[in-house]
């Protein structure tokens, strides 16, 4: 009988450790992904009705453990372990092209700045299929770069109300495909300032940028009847009350987005100090640019050359131009500029 109690009772403490290993030996990661919100909540369990053990931030790497349909058990630096949301984390491949893209974007130059109009989301690449890196808020500002059209999905339907509060914010913004014709839509790589000090950068619809095209530009763009893809200032001058006023270069497009130039004409504004205000110094319509335009600055009083690559003979071809205090050509191989032409603004 004592033997028999003693097999028993063993037999009991055997259970007892392989079920308390069972749940408590440490588990061997699956892999690693990273955090891809400003913000992860860390739950202490997978069950609807549980407690709020942390929060992680962007970039914080952890490891996973387990995965429970949506949720995902991680562990993370310091020994912290809970569930967090699927939705919420980047993988790790994912992760290290996001960090090659910031890199290279860091070396290219700006061509243009905005802010999102929308709740919108970043992706890795100018796909809405491909992977998003963050989703950004309203009013984030931007660094743009360089442009790219993809096909709009078929199924893509005009939103109702205001963007989602989650999930794929490109749902639903594109209009219908007709038949026989297959509609493009504008990409930009941009990087995105964010409220923390942190930058991001990856690809945005083009139609989710307002661009900060600095006054009286768009109103010159507004009467030319097209709309302005990038600006850069090329120099200053002072005016009457020694006032520092920028000229610009200004690259444009007729027509609406999709289109294989990034640009078909580029203006020159410069400042006519007796007039007083902005006048249209150079004039070219007849190019069909890719991005990025280079320009180059000499220093206080010497002349600005700027340049780019053009496609209007269907292939890449170089085009520069020099200016010379307000005059502009087009130096270099190619057809003789067009004739420089000025026209006051009032």
């Amino acid at each position: 009988m004592i033997r028999k109690l003693l097999v028993g009772f063993v037999l009991v403490l055997v259970v007892c450790l392989a079920v308390y290993l069972r749940h408590h030996h440490k588990k061997t990661p699956l892999e690693t992904e990273y955090v891809g919100n400003r913000d992860a909540v860390v739950w202490n369990s997978s069950a609807e009705v549980r407690e709020q053990v942390a929060t992680l931030g962007y970039g914080d790497r952890v490891d996973i453990l387990d995965r429970f349909r949506e949720q995902v058990q991680i562990q993370a630096k310091g020994g912290l372990s809970g569930w967090v949301s699927q939705n919420d984390l980047i993988p790790a491949d994912v992760w290290e092209k996001a960090q090659a893209l910031e890199a290279a974007a860091a070396k290219l130059p700006v061509q243009a700045q905005g802010q999102t109009r929308v709740l919108s989301n970043l992706h890795i690449e100018a796909d809405r299929e491909s992977p998003r890196l963050r989703q950004l808020n309203k009013d984030v500002p931007l660094d743009m770069f360089e442009r790219q059209t993809v096909d709009v999905p078929v199924a893509a339907v005009p939103p109702a109300g205001p963007e989602p509060a989650h999930g794929d914010a490109e749902e639903g913004t594109a209009a219908p495909s007709t038949a026989g014709a297959k509609k493009k839509e504008d990409w930009w790589l941009v990087r995105a300032h964010l409220a923390d000090q942190t930058t991001v950068a990856g690809w945005i619809l083009g139609r989710f940028v307002s661009l900060d095209v600095p006054p009286p530009l768009p109103d010159y763009a507004s009467s030319g009847g097209f709309r302005i893809t990038a600006w850069f200032e090329l120099n200053r001058v002072a005016d009457d009350a020694g006032n520092a006023k920028p000229q610009y270069l200004v690259v444009g497009i007729r027509g609406g987005e999709g289109q294989p130039c990034d640009f078909t004409l580029l203006r020159v504004f410069t400042w006519g100090r007796q007039a007083q205000r902005y006048e249209t110094a150079f004039v070219d319509s007849n190019v069909c640019g890719k991005l990025p335009v280079q320009v180059t600055r000499a220093p206080a009083g010497g002349d600005t050359s700027f340049s780019f690559q053009d496609w209007s003979s269907g292939a890449s071809e170089p085009r520069t131009y020099d200016m010379h205090q307000t005059a502009v050509r087009r130096v270099g191989r190619g057809a003789p500029a067009p004739a420089k032409r000025k026209r006051r603004h009032a």
